[in-house]
């Protein structure tokens, strides 16, 4: 197993020890060259969860009206986040999996084309929204994201991932943006 690296204060930097023991690395999967960071463990330790939550959370983005969970682990993390923040929770979904009126974004990938969606009736004008996401890799679905809640008239105040490789630069897609990361690794 990599390790993620440790830096900043001790409450954090155990945070980070703990998703380090717990996030479980699959290579080749799910294909060839891809190495996979699977979470469940980290979801199925309880207390380790809480923290996470708690830390993706807490940076200081101002208050928050709704949280934007990208599909599909996005869920898992944002839903938690939005009761901890008292907001509420918009899901970000491929394309075909919500009922209309819809908005959609379509943004291209390393291999392909893809699409997301939401409901546009479910944020208001000027919603101020956190965006919550397990992994930020290439930064594709990140900036589709944000343009599409911005498209409905949100205001991005940043975005959340519990992990970051930072080797794949998607940042370069999210200038501007407040982003915060619990662990970033090469």
């Amino acid at each position: 197993m990599s390790t993620f690296p440790i830096v900043g204060d001790p409450a954090r930097d155990d945070v980070v020890r703990r998703v380090n023991a717990l996030v479980r690395l699959v290579p080749d999967y799910p294909q060839p060259g891809v190495l996979f960071r699977d979470i469940t463990p980290l979801l199925a330790d309880a207390s380790a969860f809480a923290d996470v939550v708690a830390t993706m959370a807490s940076p200081a983005h101002g208050p928050v009206d709704l949280v934007a969970g990208m599909e599909a682990r996005g869920f898992l993390l944002a839903a938690p986040i939005a009761t901890a923040l008292g907001a509420g929770l918009v899901p970000v979904r491929k394309a075909g999996k919500l009922p209309g009126p819809l908005a959609t974004e379509s943004y291209s990938l390393e291999y392909g084309d893809a699409s997301i969606e939401i409901q546009p009736f479910t944020i208001p004008a000027g919603a101020r929204v956190l965006v919550v996401d397990d992994v930020l890799a290439t930064g594709g679905t990140a900036a589709a994201t944000v343009r599409l809640l911005r498209a409905c008239g949100a205001e991005v105040v940043g975005l959340s991932f519990l992990v970051e490789i930072a080797g794949l630069d998607g940042r370069r897609h999210l200038e501007g943006l407040a982003i915060d990361s619990v662990v970033t690794v090469d």
